[in-house]
């Protein structure tokens, strides 16, 4: 069995587990790149892990290996769609990825919105130590690219595609609201003369906006103008210096001119995903729809 077989028959488990609903008709697999994937014709890829075993419901599936960039597409009901779309990106240090609690469980969720979403299924392990967002970052523009590519076919408002990742994933989020401009990668076809700016950012727990281990700058990869998209943030406090480097991040944003909306809870910590838990963050995504109906890309009540 292929290892993206695999893949796709453990979610389906992990799906029923957790009541999300998942089905390889509703749930297309797209790869992102036409041909050989940019910049990793010298990565040697290690042998493949995947966790395989079902997990307890405080535990999450593990892709730790991806060679071929993918978007999962989740179409929202047709009763209930509103255009919006948003492309999910999942965390796990830029060396896994959190396939389910942060990627397919996330897409449920907004699908009860009336969302679209997509998730993300980019490169890791890290290419490189010293820019591990490098490789995932072309991957992301190329996957806001394809959705605006399908727009018409996939039911999408080309004006309307966000962003949101976890921790890493969150991190990749922000840099696709600064580095929309840059040139990342050759063009390969069409999509590649649309735009890969994300309408809105929704970076959840995002990890290497500065330094985690002592309070400093935000970094200096995070380049914030007033062509940077609207911004929702939840972190926690205890969550090392991740609320610390948030806030510094919303601090350019203000001085920007940009939108944005920082909740910085007191406990939870990191990786709960949007899980119940005993901490009041696991209302974030409340606040969330909130901000999104307040912006109007999703309809008021």
């Amino acid at each position: 069995m292929s290892h993206l077989l695999l893949s796709t028959v453990i979610i389906g488990c992990l799906s029923a587990l957790f009541a999300v609903q998942v089905s390889a008709v509703e749930a297309p697999e797209i790869k992102l790149w036409p041909g050989a994937v940019p910049g990793d014709e010298q990565f040697q890829a290690p042998a493949p892990k995947t966790e395989t075993k079902p997990p307890a419901p405080s535990d999450t599936l593990r892709i730790a290996l991806v060679t071929e960039p993918s978007l999962t597409l989740y179409r929202a009901p047709a009763d209930k769609t509103n255009g919006t779309t948003v492309l999910i990106c999942p965390g796990g240090g830029y060396n896994i990825l959190a396939w389910d609690k942060e990627g397919v469980e996330i897409a449920s969720w907004l699908n009860t919105l009336g969302v679209t979403a997509a998730v993300l299924k980019y490169r890791v392990p890290r290419r490189n130590k010293d820019t591990p967002h490098a490789a995932p970052l072309q991957d992301a523009q190329r996957g806001l690219r394809l959705l605006r590519q399908h727009a018409e076919e996939w039911g999408i408002n080309p004006k309307a595609i966000g962003i949101l990742g976890f921790s890493a994933g969150g991190h990749l989020s922000v840099m696709a609201g600064v580095s929309w401009g840059e040139t990342t990668y050759p063009k390969q076809d069409a999509a590649d003369y649309l735009s890969c700016r994300p309408d809105f950012l929704i970076p959840i727990y995002p990890a290497y906006l500065g330094d985690e281990k002592q309070a400093g700058p935000l970094s200096p990869l995070i380049q914030v103008s007033k062509e940077t998209p609207p911004v929702f943030i939840a972190v926690t406090h205890d969550d090392a210096l991740r609320g610390v480097n948030a806030a510094l991040y919303y601090i350019e944003l203000k001085k920007s001119g940009v939108l944005a909306e920082l909740h910085i809870y007191t406990k939870g910590g990191h990786g709960y995903g949007m899980r119940p838990t005993t901490n009041p963050v696991h209302t974030w995504p409340q606040r969330c729809e909130e901000w999104l109906r307040a912006l109007n890309f999703i309809p008021a009540k």
